[in-house]
Protein backbone atom coordinates (compact mmCIF):
# COMPACT_ATOMS: atom_id res chain seq x y z
CA UNK A 1 0.00 0.00 0.00
CA UNK A 2 1.54 3.31 -1.09
CA UNK A 3 1.94 6.25 1.28
CA UNK A 4 -0.78 8.26 -0.51
CA UNK A 5 -3.24 5.39 -0.36
CA UNK A 6 -2.40 4.86 3.32
CA UNK A 7 -3.33 8.48 4.17
CA UNK A 8 -6.57 8.22 2.15
CA UNK A 9 -7.43 4.96 3.86
CA UNK A 10 -6.78 6.38 7.35
CA UNK A 11 -9.02 9.37 6.62
CA UNK A 12 -11.77 7.06 5.32
CA UNK A 13 -11.46 4.92 8.43
CA UNK A 14 -11.82 7.92 10.75
CA UNK A 15 -14.99 8.91 8.87
CA UNK A 16 -16.40 5.39 9.23
CA UNK A 17 -15.66 5.44 12.95
CA UNK A 18 -17.71 8.63 13.23
CA UNK A 19 -20.65 7.33 11.21
CA UNK A 20 -20.89 3.64 12.12
CA UNK A 21 -21.55 1.73 15.33
CA UNK A 22 -18.75 -0.78 15.65
CA UNK A 23 -19.52 -4.34 16.76
CA UNK A 24 -16.34 -6.41 16.51
CA UNK A 25 -13.59 -5.33 18.90
CA UNK A 26 -9.87 -6.10 18.94
CA UNK A 27 -7.28 -5.08 21.53
CA UNK A 28 -3.86 -4.70 19.90
CA UNK A 29 -0.71 -5.24 21.95
CA UNK A 30 2.92 -4.52 21.23
CA UNK A 31 5.15 -7.46 22.18
CA UNK A 32 8.57 -6.48 23.64
CA UNK A 33 8.14 -4.32 26.72
CA UNK A 34 4.37 -4.87 26.74
CA UNK A 35 3.64 -8.61 26.84
CA UNK A 36 7.25 -9.67 27.35
CA UNK A 37 10.47 -8.20 28.58
CA UNK A 38 12.80 -7.44 25.62
CA UNK A 39 13.60 -10.68 23.77
CA UNK A 40 12.11 -12.71 26.64
CA UNK A 41 9.19 -15.19 26.74
CA UNK A 42 5.60 -14.14 27.36
CA UNK A 43 4.91 -13.08 30.95
CA UNK A 44 2.48 -15.81 32.04
CA UNK A 45 1.17 -13.62 34.86
CA UNK A 46 -0.81 -11.88 32.11
CA UNK A 47 -2.70 -15.06 31.21
CA UNK A 48 -5.75 -14.65 33.50
CA UNK A 49 -6.22 -11.05 32.36
CA UNK A 50 -6.03 -12.00 28.68
CA UNK A 51 -8.45 -14.89 29.17
CA UNK A 52 -10.97 -12.51 30.72
CA UNK A 53 -10.31 -9.91 28.02
CA UNK A 54 -10.95 -12.52 25.30
CA UNK A 55 -14.56 -12.80 26.55
CA UNK A 56 -15.19 -9.28 25.26
CA UNK A 57 -12.77 -8.82 22.35
CA UNK A 58 -10.22 -10.45 20.07
CA UNK A 59 -6.51 -9.94 20.77
CA UNK A 60 -3.91 -8.77 18.26
CA UNK A 61 -0.11 -8.83 18.54
CA UNK A 62 1.39 -6.00 16.45
CA UNK A 63 5.19 -5.92 16.58
CA UNK A 64 8.16 -4.84 14.52
CA UNK A 65 9.57 -8.35 14.90
CA UNK A 66 9.00 -11.04 12.29
CA UNK A 67 7.02 -14.23 12.86
CA UNK A 68 10.03 -16.25 14.05
CA UNK A 69 10.51 -13.99 17.08
CA UNK A 70 6.76 -13.96 17.77
CA UNK A 71 6.74 -17.76 17.82
CA UNK A 72 9.82 -17.91 20.06
CA UNK A 73 8.65 -15.38 22.62
CA UNK A 74 4.91 -16.07 22.60
CA UNK A 75 4.99 -19.87 22.32
CA UNK A 76 2.94 -20.29 25.51
CA UNK A 77 0.31 -17.80 24.38
CA UNK A 78 0.08 -19.14 20.82
CA UNK A 79 -0.60 -22.66 22.10
CA UNK A 80 -3.04 -21.73 24.87
CA UNK A 81 -6.33 -23.53 24.16
CA UNK A 82 -8.50 -20.71 25.51
CA UNK A 83 -6.69 -17.94 23.64
CA UNK A 84 -5.20 -19.11 20.35
CA UNK A 85 -8.48 -18.95 18.41
CA UNK A 86 -8.84 -15.30 19.47
CA UNK A 87 -5.27 -14.26 18.54
CA UNK A 88 -4.37 -12.26 15.44
CA UNK A 89 -0.64 -12.09 14.64
CA UNK A 90 0.64 -8.90 13.00
CA UNK A 91 4.44 -9.10 12.56
CA UNK A 92 6.48 -6.36 10.91
CA UNK A 93 4.07 -3.58 11.96
CA UNK A 94 1.12 -5.52 10.60
CA UNK A 95 2.45 -5.63 7.05
CA UNK A 96 2.09 -9.38 7.57
CA UNK A 97 -1.20 -10.72 8.94
CA UNK A 98 -1.90 -14.20 10.32
CA UNK A 99 -5.52 -14.97 11.20
CA UNK A 100 -6.45 -17.17 14.19
CA UNK A 101 -6.59 -20.94 13.57
CA UNK A 102 -9.97 -22.21 12.39
CA UNK A 103 -9.76 -25.21 14.69
CA UNK A 104 -7.59 -26.44 17.56
CA UNK A 105 -4.97 -28.26 15.49
CA UNK A 106 -4.61 -25.75 12.63
CA UNK A 107 -1.79 -23.24 12.25
CA UNK A 108 -2.20 -19.48 12.11
CA UNK A 109 -3.12 -18.57 8.53
CA UNK A 110 -1.11 -16.02 6.53
CA UNK A 111 -3.64 -13.92 4.64
CA UNK A 112 -1.67 -10.78 3.74
CA UNK A 113 1.90 -9.56 3.33
CA UNK A 114 3.80 -6.90 1.39
CA UNK A 115 7.44 -6.43 0.40
CA UNK A 116 9.40 -3.19 0.54
CA UNK A 117 11.33 -4.17 -2.59
CA UNK A 118 8.06 -3.72 -4.48
CA UNK A 119 7.88 -0.09 -3.31
CA UNK A 120 11.55 0.92 -3.45
CA UNK A 121 13.34 0.46 -6.76
CA UNK A 122 16.35 -1.85 -6.89
CA UNK A 123 18.92 0.96 -6.76
CA UNK A 124 17.30 2.66 -3.77
CA UNK A 125 17.07 -0.59 -1.81
CA UNK A 126 20.67 -1.52 -2.64
CA UNK A 127 21.98 1.91 -1.59
CA UNK A 128 19.96 1.72 1.62
CA UNK A 129 21.58 -1.60 2.53
CA UNK A 130 25.04 -0.27 1.65
CA UNK A 131 24.43 2.76 3.88
CA UNK A 132 23.46 0.51 6.78
CA UNK A 133 26.63 -1.56 6.33
CA UNK A 134 28.68 1.65 6.34
CA UNK A 135 26.86 2.86 9.47
CA UNK A 136 27.56 -0.43 11.20
CA UNK A 137 31.25 -0.16 10.36
CA UNK A 138 31.37 3.18 12.21
CA UNK A 139 30.31 1.65 15.56
CA UNK A 140 32.69 2.36 18.45
CA UNK A 141 34.64 -0.91 18.74
CA UNK A 142 36.39 0.13 21.97
CA UNK A 143 33.27 0.38 24.12
CA UNK A 144 30.38 -1.56 22.64
CA UNK A 145 29.95 -5.35 22.49
CA UNK A 146 29.55 -6.67 18.96
CA UNK A 147 27.84 -10.02 18.51
CA UNK A 148 26.12 -10.93 15.25
CA UNK A 149 22.95 -10.51 13.15
CA UNK A 150 23.31 -6.75 12.85
CA UNK A 151 21.04 -6.15 9.83
CA UNK A 152 17.86 -8.18 9.41
CA UNK A 153 15.80 -7.89 6.21
CA UNK A 154 12.23 -8.92 7.02
CA UNK A 155 10.56 -8.38 3.68
CA UNK A 156 8.49 -5.36 4.62
CA UNK A 157 11.11 -3.74 6.87
CA UNK A 158 14.77 -3.78 7.87
CA UNK A 159 15.91 -4.03 11.48
CA UNK A 160 19.34 -2.64 12.31
CA UNK A 161 20.79 -3.55 15.70
CA UNK A 162 24.23 -1.94 16.26
CA UNK A 163 25.35 -4.55 18.84
CA UNK A 164 23.67 -7.44 17.02
CA UNK A 165 20.48 -9.34 17.83
CA UNK A 166 22.63 -12.20 19.12
CA UNK A 167 23.57 -10.11 22.18
CA UNK A 168 22.99 -11.77 25.53
CA UNK A 169 21.23 -10.13 28.50
CA UNK A 170 24.43 -8.66 29.94
CA UNK A 171 25.45 -7.16 26.59
CA UNK A 172 21.99 -5.70 26.01
CA UNK A 173 22.00 -4.19 29.51
CA UNK A 174 25.42 -2.63 28.88
CA UNK A 175 24.22 -1.11 25.60
CA UNK A 176 21.05 0.33 27.18
CA UNK A 177 23.17 1.95 29.91
CA UNK A 178 25.64 3.30 27.33
CA UNK A 179 22.78 4.52 25.12
CA UNK A 180 21.06 6.50 27.89
CA UNK A 181 24.10 7.77 29.80
CA UNK A 182 23.91 11.28 28.28
CA UNK A 183 21.20 13.79 27.50
CA UNK A 184 21.27 12.86 23.82
CA UNK A 185 21.29 9.10 23.50
CA UNK A 186 23.79 7.19 21.42
CA UNK A 187 21.00 5.86 19.20
CA UNK A 188 19.76 9.40 18.57
CA UNK A 189 23.22 10.29 17.28
CA UNK A 190 23.36 7.18 15.10
CA UNK A 191 19.90 7.95 13.73
CA UNK A 192 20.89 11.52 12.84
CA UNK A 193 24.07 10.31 11.12
CA UNK A 194 22.13 7.74 9.11
CA UNK A 195 19.46 10.28 8.16
CA UNK A 196 22.14 12.70 6.89
CA UNK A 197 23.66 9.97 4.75
CA UNK A 198 20.30 8.87 3.34
CA UNK A 199 19.22 12.46 2.71
CA UNK A 200 22.39 13.06 0.71
CA UNK A 201 21.64 9.93 -1.35
CA UNK A 202 17.97 10.99 -1.87
CA UNK A 203 16.77 7.89 0.01
CA UNK A 204 15.39 9.44 3.21
CA UNK A 205 12.32 10.84 1.43
CA UNK A 206 11.18 7.27 0.76
CA UNK A 207 11.65 5.68 4.18
CA UNK A 208 10.99 6.04 7.91
CA UNK A 209 13.50 5.25 10.68
CA UNK A 210 12.19 4.43 14.16
CA UNK A 211 13.70 3.21 17.41
CA UNK A 212 12.86 -0.48 17.71
CA UNK A 213 12.87 -1.88 21.24
CA UNK A 214 15.82 -0.84 23.40
CA UNK A 215 18.74 -1.66 21.09
CA UNK A 216 17.73 -1.36 17.44
CA UNK A 217 16.11 0.61 14.62
CA UNK A 218 13.16 -0.32 12.38
CA UNK A 219 13.43 1.00 8.82
CA UNK A 220 10.53 0.77 6.36
CA UNK A 221 8.75 2.62 3.53
CA UNK A 222 6.79 5.74 4.50
CA UNK A 223 3.32 4.86 5.77
CA UNK A 224 4.22 1.35 6.92
CA UNK A 225 4.20 2.16 10.64
CA UNK A 226 1.98 0.21 13.06
CA UNK A 227 -1.16 1.97 11.83
CA UNK A 228 -0.84 -0.33 8.83
CA UNK A 229 -2.37 -3.13 10.90
CA UNK A 230 -5.66 -1.21 11.09
CA UNK A 231 -6.26 -1.89 7.39
CA UNK A 232 -7.01 -5.52 8.35
CA UNK A 233 -9.75 -4.43 10.78
CA UNK A 234 -11.56 -1.70 8.93
CA UNK A 235 -14.98 -2.49 10.44
CA UNK A 236 -13.67 -3.25 13.94
CA UNK A 237 -13.33 -1.12 17.04
CA UNK A 238 -9.59 -1.14 17.75
CA UNK A 239 -7.63 -0.51 20.96
CA UNK A 240 -3.86 -0.45 21.52
CA UNK A 241 -1.36 -0.95 24.34
CA UNK A 242 2.36 -0.29 23.75
CA UNK A 243 5.50 0.96 25.47
CA UNK A 244 7.39 2.91 22.76
CA UNK A 245 4.83 5.69 22.33
CA UNK A 246 7.20 8.67 22.59
CA UNK A 247 8.61 10.65 19.66
CA UNK A 248 10.68 8.31 17.52
CA UNK A 249 9.26 5.17 19.13
CA UNK A 250 7.75 2.52 16.87
CA UNK A 251 4.40 2.61 18.75
CA UNK A 252 3.99 6.38 18.41
CA UNK A 253 1.74 6.64 15.34
CA UNK A 254 -0.74 3.94 16.36
CA UNK A 255 -0.85 5.22 19.95
CA UNK A 256 -1.54 8.80 18.84
CA UNK A 257 -4.06 7.74 16.18
CA UNK A 258 -6.31 6.05 18.78
CA UNK A 259 -5.53 8.37 21.70
CA UNK A 260 -8.28 10.92 21.08
CA UNK A 261 -10.81 8.08 21.06
CA UNK A 262 -9.58 6.99 24.51
CA UNK A 263 -8.51 3.63 23.17
CA UNK A 264 -4.72 3.70 23.44
CA UNK A 265 -2.54 3.20 26.52
CA UNK A 266 1.17 3.55 27.24
CA UNK A 267 2.72 0.89 29.46
CA UNK A 268 6.09 0.69 31.20
CA UNK A 269 6.27 -3.09 31.65
CA UNK A 270 4.22 -6.28 31.72
CA UNK A 271 2.86 -5.61 35.21
CA UNK A 272 1.46 -2.26 34.12
CA UNK A 273 0.01 -3.94 31.03
CA UNK A 274 -1.92 -6.28 33.35
CA UNK A 275 -3.26 -3.31 35.32
CA UNK A 276 -4.29 -1.53 32.12
CA UNK A 277 -6.24 -4.61 31.00
CA UNK A 278 -7.90 -5.23 34.37
CA UNK A 279 -8.58 -1.69 35.53
CA UNK A 280 -9.11 0.29 32.33
CA UNK A 281 -9.88 -1.76 29.21
CA UNK A 282 -12.15 -4.51 30.57
CA UNK A 283 -14.32 -2.10 32.66
CA UNK A 284 -14.79 0.11 29.60
CA UNK A 285 -15.74 -2.89 27.45
CA UNK A 286 -18.23 -4.10 30.06
CA UNK A 287 -19.69 -0.60 30.33
CA UNK A 288 -20.16 -0.47 26.56
CA UNK A 289 -21.98 -3.80 26.59
CA UNK A 290 -24.40 -2.66 29.28
CA UNK A 291 -25.42 0.52 27.46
Amino acid sequence: MSYGKRITWLNDREQKNNNKQQTNKIILFDMDGTLTYPRKPFDQDLTPSLIKLSQYADIGIVTGSDLDYVEQQLEFLLNHKQLRNKLHLLPCNGTKYYKPPKCEFNNFELVSEVNMKEVLDHGTFKNLMISLIEAQSSIDLHYLPLTGHFISYRGSMINWCPIGRNANDEQRKFFVHYDTAYERTYREKLKEQLERTLRHKSILKHITIKFGGSTSFDIYPNGWDKRYCLSHFNDWETWFVGDRCEDGGNDQELYEFLFDEGRSFKTEDTNQTRLIIDEQIIPKLINCETK
